[in-house]
């Protein structure tokens, strides 16, 4: 198993006012002058979630946002020690770990909020009015394009254990995916597909650890990787975060399952002890607002539940129409997810396939 611990612990983004590394903090200054501030602490980049925030400044120029990137798993560990001790953590939670935000309401965590805009989520998308779904997010395969020739692109869960085992040489050690037990949305995506295709997802397991695969807790690190050829394909990478690295680097290839693709939603949700409440109801309300969602397909997260696939990502014209896509539903059915012996005997066991000797 090829460990990226100390690659993690190495590796800088470049700083700026709208960059950080996970866990830091990004300030955007109110366009005028300051009068309150709005704290949301998320697991999103900060450069991704950035043109989202300042349009909002623009409906309200006296707010001040700051932005705590985080990783899921440790958002989810701090938001829950808060709610516990009944404190304040930040005016709202932000998660593509929707199963963290579904645990978290339902231990008592959350606010409902009801609003002319929040009528618009849909169904799939919103628990109870207190989890609202902003950003619809497909598990794609990525490649690139310099490295693998034409004949070697995966379309589907099947083709990339046939793959494996066509060309095990060629492949051993250049295939990337998450980590489960350092990701929070690694481990849901991976838990959907036991549950989607069990079979062939055991396949594709038995090929992965033959296959020696590099896992990482974190988008950035594989897609970074791939970028520099130390990878050559990238497995159940988020949508948006794949299709901004090809429109800087037309090598950077985004291709959807068509046997099935996994969409996520990433969650917005107000804490119970939120300071600013009603301010963090204003900011989901803009984030599924018409405005918000035309924002977030063209500048951050590119795809969207209504509209076709981004141009050059290889895949059907619609992956709801084509049937391929398969939403992960926000609501108590991910609380099977979290139930704390399912969740330990599920990572035991992709453990000892992948990770042998990582306790």
């Amino acid at each position: 198993m090829t460990s990226l611990v100390a690659y993690l612990l190495a590796t800088t983004l470049a700083s700026t006012s709208v960059q950080a590394l996970e866990g830091d903090r990004s300030m955007f200054l109110a366009p005028a002058e300051e009068r309150v501030r709005l704290v949301i602490n998320g697991v999103t980049d900060a450069e991704v979630i950035a043109p989202l925030i300042r349009d909002f400044q623009q409906t309200a120029p006296d707010v001040t946002v700051e932005f705590n990137d985080y990783v899921s798993n440790d958002l989810f560990r701090e938001a829950e020690l808060a709610c516990r001790e009944k404190r304040s953590h930040g005016d709202l939670w932000i998660s593509s770990s929707v199963d963290h935000l579904v645990k978290l309401a339902n231990d008592g965590c959350a606010r409902s909020h009801q609003s002319t805009e929040t009528e618009r989520v849909s169904a799939w998308a919103n628990w109870r009015d207190e989890i609202f779904g902003f950003a619809f997010e497909p598990a794609v395969i990525v490649y690139n394009a310099s490295q693998v020739p034409p004949e070697d692109v995966p379309r589907s869960h099947v083709e990339i254990a046939e793959l494996l085992r066509r060309k095990p040489d060629e492949y051993w050690t250049r295939i990337g995916t998450y980590n489960v037990q350092l990701s929070g949305v690694g481990y849901l995506l991976a838990f959907h597909d036991a549950q989607q295709a069990p079979t062939s997802y055991g396949r594709l397991l038995e090929s992965f650890s033959r296959a020696q695969v590099v896992t990482s807790c974190c988008n950035k690190e594989v897609l970074d990787l791939i970028e520099t050829g130390r990878l050559k394909i990238a497995y159940n990478i988020l949508g948006s975060y794949a299709y901004a690295r090809y429109l800087r680097n037309n090598d950077m290839r985004v291709v959807v399952p068509r046997d099935y693709t996994l969409i996520l939603t990433r969650g917005a949700m107000i804490p119970t002890y939120s300071p600013n409440s009603e301010l963090a109801a204003r900011f989901v309300d803009y984030l599924v607002s018409e405005r918000g969602q035309k924002v977030a397909r063209e500048k951050a997260f590119y795809f969207a539940e209504n509209a076709p696939l981004p141009p050059g990502v290889d895949g059907p014209a619609s992956l709801i129409e084509s049937g391929i896509g398969r939403p992960i539903r926000v609501g108590p059915a991910l609380l099977a997810a979290q139930d704390r012996a399912t969740r330990e005997e599920f990572i035991r066991n992709w453990t000892s396939l992948l990770a042998p000797g990582i306790p």
